[in-house]
């Protein structure tokens, strides 16, 4: 199970923006994605779980581990952590061989020294994933779906407990996206440990979604049955459009409380505020007014 509570401020930025989300994801969610529009926070989110960003308050648990807690002033460092990071653009080191890319994880700042060991343990992972033969190439000399195979190898490789993925088809044209998605969810039927994506697009929800957090402004909320949902709509963003309206109320609900109410349940001044008034009225005030 993972456990956070996140607080975090930006206030010297030219746009101040604070993240305050608060969940868990139950061990019988095996993919969960962040769902939300861009500055929403989704990825401050993944960069505090894998600790290269540290929190200002709140706690991050991954099962029985307190990876962050702010009271109690712990803070794990991001390489033991044992969190697989698959950044947006992948971030394959361009002049490292494929194959130390993947070792990366486990050599640190000596990719070039790697011993028979990890040589042989990359070298499975990269047959795992397909591309063994490409073990010798630079990431400049792959294709997009082959940067993918060799990004989640390297995650994969430091036997992590978590797996994170920040939007992995973003970079790619809407046909390549189609294919790599199908691949990527066989190869994650194949993993135990618990996967959690960002994404803009519907139609990867739709894919990967065994649970789903939407984003918005900083704050998360938890959508407990988004398959049910589903079921409704023709489309994802159909489903996801109204899911994201739904909480657009709740947010000025929360805001605004007395705009929601019943008329006869207002207080009487503010009532009266909102209650038209007769056109004589009206006349007169405005001939007041001059």
């Amino acid at each position: 199970m993972i456990s956070l509570h996140l607080r975090k401020t930006f206030r010297n930025a030219d746009t101040p923006f604070s993240l305050d989300v608060a969940y868990e994801i139950g061990d019988s969610q095996k993919h969960v994605v962040l769902f939300g529009p861009s500055g929403s926070g989704k990825s401050l989110t993944l960069q505090c779980l894998v600790g290269l960003t540290r929190p200002d308050a709140g706690h991050i648990r991954l099962g029985e581990r307190v990876l962050y807690d702010g009271a109690a002033k712990v803070c794990v460092p991001a390489r033991r952590r044992r969190i697989g990071y698959m950044f947006q653009d992948y971030a394959l080191f361009p002049h490292l061989s494929v194959l130390q890319n993947v070792a990366y994880a486990r050599t640190g700042c000596w990719p070039w020294r790697i011993c028979a060991t990890e040589r042989s343990k990359a070298q499975a992972m990269l047959e795992r994933f397909g591309i063994g033969h490409l073990a010798r190439h630079l990431p400049v000399q792959l294709s997009g779906g082959q940067r993918q195979r060799a990004a989640l190898a390297r995650a994969l490789n430091a036997d992590p407990q978590l797996l994170l993925l920040d939007e992995p088809f973003s970079a790619l044209d809407p046909l390549l996206r189609e294919r790599l998605r199908e691949e990527l969810l066989e190869l994650l039927a194949d993993l135990t440990i618990p996967a959690v994506i960002i994404t803009h697009d519907p139609d990867d929800v739709d894919a990967f979604a065994g649970g789903l957090i939407l984003y918005d402004h900083g704050q998360a909320r938890q959508v407990p049955d988004y398959r049910g949902a589903r079921r409704n709509f023709a489309t994802a963003g159909q489903c996801l459009r109204h899911l994201q309206e739904e909480r657009g109320v709740a947010r000025q609900r929360a805001a605004n409380p007395a705009a929601f109410m019943p008329h006869s349940a207002r207080p009487a001044a503010f009532a009266a505020a909102l209650t038209p008034r007769p056109a004589s009225a009206r006349a007169e005030g405005a001939a007041g007014s001059w």
